[in-house]
């Protein structure tokens, strides 16, 4: 069965201003990232897919351009994940204009610098004023819907697309334990249709790779490159 993305995102949205006015600020943020738990439940039994197309249909299948959040202009608090003791960290990285605020989201959400870094190299080659053909904008390529529910107001502030993409990014790595190409491949193409190939590693990820979007089995790689870039 599938549901129409738009009856969805409507449902979560009544939902979400419900438990805004029901709770304090602590349990607004629970329940949004309640919602979130919810939002890749429906994504792995309900999306729309293109199973047989090379295209990723973004805004249906990727939470990050799934049209979540409130729509009248009320901000949802970001849900922090506290970086664990295990957390991977890389070494040094070449710097670049925004070293600032990825050290403090890296040191914030637990995920380590040069992978931010390559996310933002190859969603926006570091320019925080771009838009895609989709709408996504700004240096992690937020959409507006999401982005507001994500708390953020200007996508193209860099230091709260980066905030943001980040926090969400961490989330798919904790989503998928730890394990940092099942997170990329769910940045790109959605929860949904990563969790629907059974695998549990990135091992058996990349042996499943073409039943991915090709765009997310060239993502995942360009990641890979773009992070080998900028460790020194």
């Amino acid at each position: 069965m599938q549901i129409d993305p738009r009856v969805s995102k409507s449902m979560l949205d009544m939902q979400l201003l419900n438990n805004m006015s029901a709770t304090t600020q602590t349990g607004t943020a629970d329940a949004f990232s309640g919602l979130l738990e919810q939002v890749g439940q429906l994504e792995t039994d309900d999306a729309v897919t293109q199973e047989n197309s090379g295209d990723v249909t973004r805004d249906e299948n990727g939470l990050l351009w799934l049209q979540l959040g409130p729509s009248r202009g009320t901000a949802s608090p970001l849900v922090v994940y506290p970086a664990s003791p295990n957390t991977a960290t890389d070494g040094p990285t070449k710097a670049t204009a925004y070293d600032s605020l990825i050290n403090e989201a890296s040191q914030k959400y637990g995920v380590p610098v040069a992978l931010i870094k390559a996310v933002i190299d190859t969603e926006s080659s570091f320019n925080p004023s771009v838009t895609s053909s989709a709408g996504a904008k700004g240096l992690m390529q937020l959409m507006d819907a999401t982005a507001q529910g994500l708390g953020v107001s200007d996508p193209y502030d860099p230091a709260q697309n980066i905030d943001a993409g980040v926090r969400y990014l961490s989330y798919q790595i904790k989503r998928f334990n730890g394990q940092e190409n099942m997170a990329l491949a769910a940045y790109n193409a959605g929860p949904g249709r990563v969790q629907r190939l059974g695998v549990s590693s990135d091992e058996q990820l990349m042996s499943v790779l073409d039943k991915l979007p090709v765009e997310t089995q060239r993502y995942i790689s360009k990641i890979q490159n773009a992070r080998e870039k900028y460790t020194i």
